[in-house]
């Protein structure tokens, strides 16, 4: 239900929000000048920065799922995990969501584990992620009368709201992680016998996944593994973070914003980016626009630089590197659309 109601809802948001960003296009007029102009502005060494550090988050990405492998796996190869990783990612650029499966499949083909296993390790991934952008949201918009958002008092109430309970369920998401280490044994016995009232064969698929995802979650039964896990995502949203920070930094137009306004910029596009276009990447640019131009007055040409800036250096700059390691690992991309069914037809 979660993934049928999920997808409409960002899609509406995503159009609503385009369509406020094409009535400012119509009402002041977009010049494409100005927009070039804005590009022959920037800082390329701000921007040489944030490449880098943006290319250090695939790095720390891989490094935390390893962490999810050792309960799993005997040997880890870190080389081809790193492989995985940035081949994943190219996947999700260019097919949308129908490519996040090519991660745990090609990890799991790699490292010799069950592909549901990874799916579940990928669960956890997206916990520890929702978890940092509420955590951090939730703080930033608490700071929102030190920032330089330009609104109204009865606005600024509402994002001071906004990010208490932002802070609220990232904490709750943090008690969820913690409690996984309880979801084995009488835990999924009592699921079970909950659903009792299900058909068999639904009953049935509904234990292998339980099963599966209690594989797949070993890593957050030590607390040891939690403890690194919880590191790996605060340093690698660090990092996400001083990307961001050198982006706004490279363009004059937002060259003066501080952390918290990055932060809650940051915080927004990680809500936009939920829809995800193929060769597109979502409602990440048309958030950007939005923010930029309505809490920070930001002009609309240079708004459109700054979000193509983001999307290429958070998004489309692992593409290259992605289908080059494919292309090495003599992995046809054709082959990546129909990822579910090749792990089902191999048992995995």
């Amino acid at each position: 239900m979660k993934t049928r109601w999920s997808l409409p809802l960002g899609l509406a948001l995503t159009l609503a929000a385009l369509a406020l960003v094409l009535s400012r296009w119509r009402t002041s007029g977009f010049s494409w000048h100005k927009f070039v102009a804005t590009l022959g502005t920037v800082d390329w060494n701000w921007l040489t920065l944030a490449l880098m550090l943006i290319l250090a988050t695939y790095f720390g990405r891989a490094l935390r799922w390893e962490v999810m492998l050792r309960p799993l796996a005997r040997r880890v190869d870190f080389t081809r995990l790193l492989s995985a990783t940035c081949i994943g990612f190219t996947a999700v650029v260019l097919f949308g969501r129908a490519g996040e499966p090519v991660r745990p499949y090609l990890i799991a083909r790699n490292q010799g584990v069950s592909f549901s296993s990874q799916v579940a390790a990928w669960v956890v991934e997206r916990i520890l992620d929702i978890l940092m952008i509420l955590i951090i949201f939730g703080v930033a918009l608490t700071q929102v009368s030190h920032s330089e958002i330009r609104s109204s008092p009865r606005i600024a109430i509402i994002l001071q709201a906004g990010g208490a309970a932002a802070g609220i369920t990232g904490a709750a998401c943090l008690a969820l992680l913690a409690g996984l280490r309880q979801f084995r044994g009488r835990v999924q016995e009592r699921l079970l016998d909950a659903l009792a009232f299900l058909p068999d064969a639904v009953r049935g698929r509904v234990a292998t996944f339980l099963a599966a995802f209690g594989e797949g979650a070993q890593s957050t039964r030590s607390s040891s593994f939690t403890l690194l896990l919880l590191v790996y995502s605060m340093l690698e949203w660090l990092v996400i973070v001083w990307c961001f920070y050198c982006v706004f930094r490279a363009f004059p137009a937002t060259a003066g914003l501080g952390f918290a306004d990055i932060i809650i910029v940051l915080g927004f596009i990680s809500f936009g980016s939920v829809v995800q276009i193929p060769g597109v990447g979502g409602g990440m640019q048309i958030v950007t626009v939005l923010v930029l131009t309505e809490f920070y007055g930001v002009g609309l040409e240079a708004a459109s630089s700054i979000a193509l800036m983001l999307w290429l250096i958070n998004f489309f700059i692992i593409v290259p590197v992605g289908v080059a390691l494919a292309f090495h690992e003599g992995i046809k991309w054709r082959s990546l659309r129909n990822i579910n069914s090749s792990a089902q037809a191999s048992g995995a």
